[in-house]
């Protein structure tokens, strides 16, 4: 039984957010109002539930996860000590079934519904550390700054081969943006190494992690920073599942039999970055060599041999960040 009487469900846009409350746990007594998606609009929230008795150790509050729009309301409700889920959109749209039409107030209600109906599996929000949101920030800048040099390097050599006199013109043009760019990469990268440093958790895990051979700084930074450091999941599994690294069977009765394949919802960003640390461990570590080298020998499909690698590169990190100690290869008698 969970110790909520009352269900929130918040539906957030830029300017403004719709709540809608289910008193009692009856979602035929249910209270909509609208507020300004600012400080002042929270207070009023706040104001207006208290009036409605729903208070913060007896109120779930549920809102789909929407970026930069909900950070002030995450911000201020659990500053309030309210208990909070922010929850995949996609998750409460497919739990819900089939639905006609949509508004801001019927949203908000299906978000309330979905907290009261859900109680018991909710995953109340922990906020990251200030450390943790200014790597995040920093890895998102560092991302797009790397995409545009490349964008920008990329349509110079290619207009080599088609007209040499424009594409040494527009080189010159953009020397010193790439130049600008290469500067503000170093001195993200500084900013990085000082944020691990002054942190001594993220500290310590980030070692932990970098111990694993093929597991480099970035990745080991967006693993802290999606896991919240290494918070978020309970086993390795669960962490490899949404990295979209574990294959799952696809079978039905006697006429469908395709082969186990990963699921097209994961967070691509650190599926990208496992990748590349599977092709650096296949390589240069060892164990993974060989162990590569054997299952192709096999007749294993490269990528699937590749996708097992990536599993392995997650069960040891986790294993090393909860066994709290650095990695270290089996010895071979």
């Amino acid at each position: 039984m969970n110790k909520f009487k009352h269900f929130l469900g918040i539906d957030v846009s830029k300017e403004y957010f719709d709540a809608v409350v289910i008193l009692n746990g009856n979602n035929k007594k249910t209270f909509h109002n609208q507020f300004t998606n600012d400080f002042k609009g929270i207070r009023s929230l706040c104001k207006w539930l208290k009036d409605q008795d729903a208070t913060f150790d007896n109120t779930l509050v549920c809102l789909e996860h929407t970026g930069m729009y909900s950070k002030l309301i995450i911000k201020y409700l659990t500053g309030y000590n309210f208990s909070l889920w922010v929850e995949m959109s996609l998750k409460i749209i497919r739990s819900i079934g089939v639905q006609r039409g949509k508004n801001d107030k019927v949203d908000a209600e299906r978000i309330a519904y979905y907290a009261m109906k859900n109680a018991d599996e909710a995953t109340i929000y922990k906020a990251p550390s200030m450390s943790v949101e200014k790597i995040r920030k920093l890895l998102s800048l560092r991302d797009k700054l790397t995409t545009t040099k490349a964008c920008l390097i990329r349509n110079v050599k290619e207009l080599k081969t088609f007209d040499l006199e424009l594409s040494k013109l527009l080189d010159k043009f953009q020397k010193n943006t790439i130049k600008g760019i290469e500067e503000d990469l170093k001195k993200i990268e500084k900013q990085l190494d000082e944020l691990i440093i002054e942190d001594e958790n993220i500290n310590k895990i980030f070692n932990q992690a970098t111990s694993v051979p093929g597991i480099g700084k970035i990745t080991a930074l967006f693993l802290i920073c999606f896991t919240n450091e290494f918070t978020l999941y309970s086993n390795p599994r669960q962490l490899a599942c949404y990295a979209g690294v574990v294959p799952f069977e696809y079978t039905s009765g006697k006429s469908v039999r395709a082969k186990p394949k990963v699921h097209y919802m994961a967070n691509k960003k650190l599926k990208k970055q496992l990748h590349l640390c599977a092709l650096c461990a296949a390589t240069y570590d060892s164990e993974i060599k060989e162990y590569y080298q054997r299952k192709v020998a096999e007749g294993k499909n490269k990528m699937l041999v590749l996708n097992n690698v990536r599993n392995k590169l997650i069960h040891r990190v986790c294993a090393c960040i909860r066994e709290d100690k650095m990695y270290e290869k089996r010895q071979i008698a």
